[in-house]
């Protein structure tokens, strides 16, 4: 049996292919994800076609189609039909989930990790994040007793579908421009290099393209978050003197930009500069943010009109938060961004079209747009190796008393001229520390009274 704590994470399936994520394991998947979400329709009437339907996807790494293949097999034996769409990036399964009312979807992906890694990402209907609270852990335990076997449902049909076409006219909704951009794209080998040509030929926007071949490899990590692996991106649009430009991870729902220097732009930043943009089109929005954003954001959104909602850092809080509060907008440090025109679910596709949109409507540049918005200095994540992650946080709560304390995640510590959150990883003995303050001198005087709690940083 595999070891199913090992790849079982909170939020999704991954692991190394063939050792920890294999075709038996992907059919299994696929019929305890098929049992799972079928026992959500009780509700809901079992006779409607869409309703019993699971949308199935897949990135470009070279096992996906097998691994693809196999969950279709144990999705199709556990009663539910399937429509598979083919090669996509992640967004599409939420766009195909709503467009086709189906119950639910499987994209197999391991997202910004190395070539030899798989995976799984699991929504229930409307897109809503199935992560360990949320049904991860049912799916897990039905995994574990299940044994391969080759029987199928005579109601059970599979169906392939191109839904690019809806896909496009779905994204081109947010895409207003009011002049042409040149913009510098890298794909890093993943997904964005089939989105991007599906999406935006066409249109005004002359994109340089970099790292769009989908062999198998990948010329940098496919992790935007990482500044070495922009080195490419930025010195494309230095060189070519485009108007900005986008780095994609693996399954491009998440990226970074860099303006037209060729300087990275914090995506909280992005942020607070889209808050402003979509409350200037629903006025008093609420627009929601995770908590290792700067204060910025928050400041923005009140001078712009709308209700900042501070949340929990990951997909499965930001979407909950977005869809109880009806929030226009939302934005994570991580480069996920959220949008409530797009069932409340984050999409690579649509920022790239909004921040797009949002540059040719100014006779500034991107460099100009964000410099207001650098009243801050931030620290940047660190990461500290600890034995205990929970005594370590009530150390450093116990540290600063003074200082206005909560735990929505992790300790957040707040005075008026600086802040920090610390958080404790999911799967490994680490806490991560964010800090901002109002100056460097500030900063570096904080951050050692912080690491003389925490240790030294783990080396990147």
């Amino acid at each position: 049996m595999e070891n199913l704590g090992k790849v079982f994470k909170a939020y999704d399936i991954r692991g190394v292919y063939s050792s920890e994520i294999n075709e038996d394991l992907a059919w299994k998947i696929g019929y305890a994800t098929g049992q799972f979400l079928r026992s959500l329709l009780r509700g809901y009437d079992r006779g409607q076609t869409s309703a019993n339907r699971l949308v199935v996807g897949r990135d470009m790494r070279p096992h996906s189609p097998s691994l693809a293949n196999n969950l279709i097999e144990g999705i199709l034996s556990s009663g539910l039909s399937c429509v598979d769409v083919g090669m996509c990036d992640t967004p599409m399964i939420y766009f195909a989930i709503n467009h086709l009312g189906a119950c639910g979807g499987i994209q197999v992906t391991a997202s910004h990790n190395p070539i030899e890694y798989n995976g799984f990402k699991i929504s229930g209907q409307k897109a809503r994040p199935i992560g360990e609270d949320t049904g991860l852990n049912e799916i897990r335990h039905i995994v574990s007793t299940l044994r391969r076997t080759p029987s199928k449902t005579d109601s059970a049909k599979i169906e392939q579908m191109d839904l690019w076409k809806e896909y496009r006219k779905h994204v081109m909704q947010f895409l207003q421009l009011s002049r042409p951009l040149k913009v510098a794209v890298d794909a890093s080998n993943g997904m964005a290099g089939k989105m991007m040509p599906e999406i935006f030929d066409g249109t005004d926007l002359e994109i340089t393209p970099l790292n769009y071949e989908l062999g198998g490899e990948f010329a940098h990590p496919p992790n935007p978050l990482i500044d070495a692996n922009l080195k490419q991106v930025c010195s494309a649009v230095r060189d070519g003197k485009t108007d900005f430009g986008i780095c994609y991870d693996g399954d491009a729902d998440r990226c970074m930009f860099v303006d037209e220097k060729g300087q990275i732009v914090r995506c909280d930043l992005i942020t607070a500069m889209l808050g402003r943009h979509f409350l200037q089109l629903y006025p008093a929005s609420t627009v929601v943010y995770d908590l290792r954003s700067s204060r910025v954001v928050s400041e923005e959104i009140r001078a712009a009109g709308g209700s900042p909602r501070r949340e929990r850092v990951g997909h499965a809080f930001m979407k909950k938060a977005m869809a109880d509060a009806h929030a226009i907008f939302g934005g994570e440090l991580s480069g996920h961004f959220y949008f409530r025109d797009n069932y409340h679910a984050d999409s690579g596709a649509i920022v790239f079209a909004v921040v797009a949109s949002v540059v040719s409507a100014q006779d500034r540049p991107l460099s100009e747009l964000i410099e207001p918005l650098k009243r801050y200095v931030q620290s940047g994540e660190i990461n500290f190796r600890v034995a205990d992650k929970a005594e370590k946080m009530e150390e450093l709560a116990d540290k600063f008393p003074d200082g206005e304390t909560d735990r929505m995640d992790g300790v957040t510590v707040q005075f008026k001229d600086w802040w920090f959150n610390v958080r404790p990883s999911n799967t490994e003995p680490l806490l991560r520390l964010n800090l901002e303050a109002g100056n460097d001198d500030l900063l570096q005087d904080r951050l050692a009274e912080i690491q003389a709690v925490l240790g030294e940083p783990v080396a990147e």
